[in-house]
């Protein structure tokens, strides 16, 4: 698996498409939600397996947001493996927080990898989330 930091059209593309694909489609979140204007504000991560793009996310400032993963590549270290860029990418652009709104549901996947849930359960998209944090060091 490779993960890229989107910088071709094809590479943004196939961010949005994954995105699309599990957000709109499975998801059923408005496309207006998902595509909300920041994505030329934000580093674009996007995952590769056999020159197939399976994962995205995206990193504004120092929150995480839109990581996907195409449902027939679940539980195969995709989410795991953009984190791990995400973080890696932190460290060496001297961000020393992240923070996520994590869809409740998911929310062990973000403790595992170290993440900590702050604050209250909270509606975005009309699904439950949480704030979690992690210092990045």
């Amino acid at each position: 698996m490779i993960v890229k930091i989107a910088q071709t059209q094809k590479e943004i593309i196939d961010n949005f498409l994954v995105r699309g694909k599990v957000f709109i489609i499975g998801q059923n979140i408005d496309w207006e939600i998902e595509f909300d204007g920041l994505d030329q504000e934000c580093i674009l991560f996007t995952a590769y397996l056999d020159d197939k793009a399976v994962g995205a996310a995206r990193l504004y400032h120092n929150k995480i947001g839109r990581l996907a993963t195409l449902d027939a590549y679940r539980k195969r270290g995709v989410a795991t493996a953009l984190m791990n860029k995400i973080e890696e990418y932190a460290k060496n652009n001297n961000i020393k927080l992240l923070k996520l709104n994590s869809q409740y549901y998911v929310k062990d996947f973000y403790s595992n990898l170290g993440y900590i849930p702050e604050g209250v359960i909270f509606q975005e998209a009309d699904i439950d989330h949480i704030l979690m944090t992690k210092e990045i060091v």
